[in-house]
């Protein structure tokens, strides 16, 4: 069963709190697109390619509308036809079903 991001919203993640690893991470990777990976167990990156910078850029900065809505901010790196976003969950310095939401959110906006 695949989980509704979509449906949820980014929430605060106390500090101490366990980061998502193993299994669990194959749980919230089924309900992203495959634009995303995992690395190390620790975060998401997720790699987008568009015909020209604007685009790139376009998407950037909705990007960094969503962050900003949901409170949860991802590293963008933005060059000519492609942005990388890279997210992880900075108390717990690892992945939470956060950065699962804003990924999954993203890729709401990709299609």
């Amino acid at each position: 069963m695949t989980v509704d991001l979509l449906s949820r919203h980014c929430q605060p993640v106390p500090e101490g709190s366990s980061p998502l690893k193993g299994e669990a991470l194959e749980h919230y990777m089924n309900a992203v697109s495959d634009h995303w990976e995992v690395v190390d167990d620790h975060h998401l990156v997720g790699e987008f390619e568009f015909d020209d910078f604007q685009g790139a850029l376009d998407f950037t900065n909705e990007v960094g509308e969503l962050a900003e809505a949901e409170g949860h901010h991802p590293e963008i790196t933005l060059t000519w036809g492609k942005a990388s976003v890279k997210i992880w969950t900075h108390s717990i310095d690892g992945l939470s079903e956060n950065d699962f939401i804003l990924a999954a959110r993203i890729d709401a906006v990709r299609t």
